[in-house]
């Protein structure tokens, strides 16, 4: 009999590319990660992995078992999702991971409404910038979470998961109200509020301005959308602020709609969807759709 466990690492290495990689994501020493393996290749009575030095490339027989494991672990999924129908209904944890402009202005919301409905469900909520999303699901710390993506930096949810829509925003140019500046092609000779590097809301800043043929000229650095706001009201530049982040702008700040699109996902492990309390939380926002009841004021960074 296959170890599940084991048959997760095996996705990790599909996944991320080296025995090190997985090691750091699982917190284990590469050394274990590396017998698990070997293990794994004991179980199924044939080499899964080619190893020259550091590399490691899968086999034949192992790229069969990675394609057979998938399925086996989102049938472990839909198996968990219907026994939890059939025991209790929506109760128990549910681990919600978001970006901060989510967890101010969506989720609470949800939280008063499903915590009314299904007292037995355990709602716990964690700020996680959209990219550890992934990360965070797989190695099960979060049951559910929030994804997004922009038109310049279109993003696919893994194979591993799935996600329905959840919001779709407009972009806009902040500028300061006396700016004569009124375009993103305009703004190349003003300085920019870009977020921290390494985020999304970084790049997707980068991408929007290369394709006006110019590189930000970087002032300041913030990832709270509030304090970028109170910055370009303050005159000390210009950003890309997301509708749901520009609700309640200052005085100060005038906002330019861009034909650019952030669109906002609920992901959750593939065959999971159906699990009640992941359903109660879906069918929260398929009752009540964002658009109808409009955003937060503005309110934190989401990288």
């Amino acid at each position: 009999m296959l170890d599940v466990r084991r048959l997760r690492l095996l996705c990790d290495l599909d996944r991320l590319g080296t025995i090190a990689a997985v090691a750091q994501a699982r917190s284990y020493t590469a050394s274990a990660v590396s017998q698990q393996l070997s293990a794994l290749e004991r179980e199924a009575g044939i080499a899964l992995l080619e190893r020259t030095g550091r590399r490691v490339t899968f086999t034949a027989a192992g790229q069969v078992l990675l394609r057979q494991a998938s399925r086996v672990l989102a049938a472990l999924e839909e198996t968990d999702a219907a026994l939890a129908a059939v025991r209790t209904g929506p109760a128990g944890p549910l681990r919600i991971g978001a970006f901060p402009t989510a967890v101010r202005t969506l989720l609470p919301p949800a939280l008063v409404a499903l915590g009314r409905a299904h007292p037995a469900l355990e709602l716990m909520v964690t700020e996680v910038d959209p990219a550890h999303v992934p990360a965070a699901l797989r190695e099960r710390r979060l049951d559910v979470g929030l994804l997004n993506d922009y038109d310049v930096a279109p993003g696919d949810v893994d194979d591993d998961l799935g996600s329905v829509p959840l919001l779709d925003e407009t972009v806009f140019l902040a500028v300061p109200a006396g700016s004569g500046c009124d375009s993103l092609a305009a703004a190349a000779g003003q300085p920019w509020i870009l977020a921290s590097e390494g985020t999304l809301c970084h790049e997707v800043t980068v991408r929007a301005c290369a394709a006006h043929g110019y590189t930000p000229r970087v002032r300041h650095r913030a990832d709270d959308f509030v304090t970028v706001l109170a910055l370009v009201g303050a005159g000390q530049g210009v950003s890309l602020v997301p509708e749901l982040a520009a609700a309640a702008p200052p005085a100060t700040v005038r906002l330019i709609a861009l034909p650019l699109r952030r669109r906002t996902r609920i992901a959750f492990r593939r065959g999971a969807a159906n699990h009640p309390a992941i359903t109660a939380l879906l069918d929260f926002f398929r009752a009540d759709p964002v658009e109808h009841r409009g955003g937060g004021p503005a309110d934190g960074g989401d990288g």
